[in-house]
Parts: structure tokens; sequence; C-alpha cells
């Protein structure tokens, strides 16, 4: 899954975590761009139980944007929303230091699943949180009439840091290349949820394409 880059090559974890906790690597995908005008938006980073879905709540010292593009179009915007929600679920799972935690396995099912649980149990262990600022940008969105999506967008990881528990100290890394990560989502429509899961993530740090 490749969220905290910094977190992960400081623990000197195996290659196969470092590079991705969702999936495997591959290369980067060549931007198509929306032809839309992309607003840049400031998310809360706590969002009230709507719908069914989990309630997100986190702490103050964690801020998101998301420069998600407005499509216009429904369904697209609906896996937009969707996979803004379950990004900020797996920073809960761990804040809450639970590998396990509900939010999370609400938009995750299958391999995305197991292997973000995995990554939450890697923070666990360590006994570690994260801190900062995440940006999210250069989203491309597609909807089949099957009832699947994906999303692939880029994340700035340059103003986010882990952030130890027991000591209160914070790892600040310099921005680098590896600062920069790009992903892949494959989803699906839940009938029974009425929101778009994620059934398989990869992502690749260092991508040409996220870098500004």
């Amino acid at each position: 899954m490749n969220r905290r880059t910094a977190f992960l090559t400081t623990l000197a974890v195996t290659t196969a975590l470092t590079l991705t906790a969702c999936g495997s690597e591959e290369p980067d995908a060549p931007a198509k761009g929306s032809g839309k005008e992309t607003l840049t938006t400031a998310s809360a980073s706590s969002a009230p139980a709507s719908d069914g879905r989990p309630a997100i709540d986190l702490p103050s010292d964690l801020s998101y944007t998301f420069d998600w593009p407005k499509t216009g179009d429904k369904e697209r915007d609906a896996v937009l929303a969707d996979s803004e929600q379950s990004i900020k679920a797996v920073d809960q799972a761990i804040v809450n230091q639970n590998a396990l935690d509900k939010a999370y396995l609400y938009y995750y099912e299958g391999e995305a699943a197991a292997e973000t649980q995995k990554f939450v149990q890697n923070y666990v262990d360590h006994k570690a949180g994260i801190t900062g600022s995440y940006r999210f940008y250069a989203p491309e969105v597609s909807v089949d009439r099957d009832g699947t999506a994906s999303l692939s967008y880029c994340e700035d990881q340059g103003k986010a840091f882990v952030k130890y528990l027991e000591t209160g100290e914070i790892k600040k890394t310099e921005v680098t290349a590896k600062s920069y990560v790009v992903y892949h989502t494959s989803l699906k429509w839940d009938e029974d949820k009425g929101a778009w899961v994620i059934q398989k993530i990869v992502s690749q740090s260092g991508s040409t394409k996220c870098q500004p």
C-alpha cells in the first residue's frame, strides 16, 4: 500500500513491504488528463457516519487535501468520495492501533483488506502513529457497466511523518522523489453497502507522474 514510505524505510522492513503493503509494484501509468477543471479542497480529518458508512474520527494533527476533479458524473464522483473515506479509514486504524478496525474493513475487501491489515499491523507492532498533512491529486477514474471501477491517483507525503507513541518523537524525513506515490485501485459496487469498495490496490513510490 506504500502509504508511509518513510516509516517503512526507517524501520528497515522487508523490500516487499517497503514497496507496497497492498499489492505488487506497477510501472507508472501514462498521464491521461481529465480535461476537467480541478478544484483544490481541504478536507476535514473527521466525518460523521452517513448512509450506513462508518464515522471517521481523526486527531487534529492530521490534515488532508484532495485535489479531486468535479466530473459531473454521479458514479465517478461517488468513486472519488468513497475512496477519500477509505484513505482516512486506514489512517484511523493506525491512530487506533487496531489492524482490524471496522471503518477500513467497510471499504476494503478480499486481497486489499488482507494486505491493509498487514500494513496497519506493522505500525501497531512498532507502536507508531502518523502526523502531518497529506495531499492527493491527479485522479483518473473510470466506471464500467459491470459494476466495477478503477481509480489512479497521486499522494504527496512530503509533509507527513511517523510519530512514535511511547516517546512522542516525530521522525521527520527529507522530501525526495520517494515522497511522491502513485496508486492504482480496482473497486466494485457493493449493493448491500451502497458504496464502492476496494478489491485491489497497488502503488509505486518515486513516480515521475506524481513529482512536481
